[in-house]
């Protein structure tokens, strides 16, 4: 199998991108988007992390897409413009393969790099795949909101983690 390449996500992935996130859409609660995104919502997307300097940064495998990981700010006041939240996301049947690690590894790198002090990372849960992800990367759980969303007929708690760049 061909090395995996992370490179800066580019306009032109956008497709690609909603495709690979439109599955979790559809299928899984661990987003709360409920409606395919298109092509050219994922690019407006891609146009405000980098209007806001952040990382967006995607995994290619044999040409293909095979994942994607990026950074938005925390919240909007002034005080928190050292903290980040972070999403990392995998085309279906590519878990396992270390692709998430790299993704998240690099979009840590790059943050150190742009001098962010914290990342947050939500997670829907149940998710044991991506617990254990951002625990092996030194995240730690900081508290879970009980039933705040409502998807695919159930309520779903969303569980904090941080790690301290």
């Amino acid at each position: 199998m061909e090395e995996l390449k992370l490179r800066p996500a580019q306009s032109a992935d956008a497709a690609s991108i909603a495709r690979i996130y439109n599955h979790y859409v559809l299928n899984t609660v661990v987003t709360f988007e409920e409606e395919p995104v298109s092509g050219e919502v994922m690019a407006g997307r891609l146009a405000e992390t980098r209007e806001v300097s952040l990382p967006w940064i995607v995994a290619e495998q044999e040409g293909d897409l095979v994942g994607y990981a990026y950074a938005s700010s925390w919240k909007g006041r002034r005080a928190y413009r050292h903290s980040v939240e972070t999403t990392v996301y995998l085309d279906q049947g590519c878990a396992g393969h270390g692709i998430g690690s790299s993704l998240y590894l690099e979009l840590l790198t790059q943050l150190r790099a742009l001098g962010m002090h914290t990342a947050i990372g939500g997670i829907a849960l149940p998710n044991d795949a991506s617990v254990a992800l951002h625990e092996k990367l030194g995240f730690v759980h900081l508290g879970t909101f009980r039933q705040v969303g409502f998807k695919q007929g159930r309520w779903i708690d969303v569980g904090y983690w941080q790690v301290l760049l």
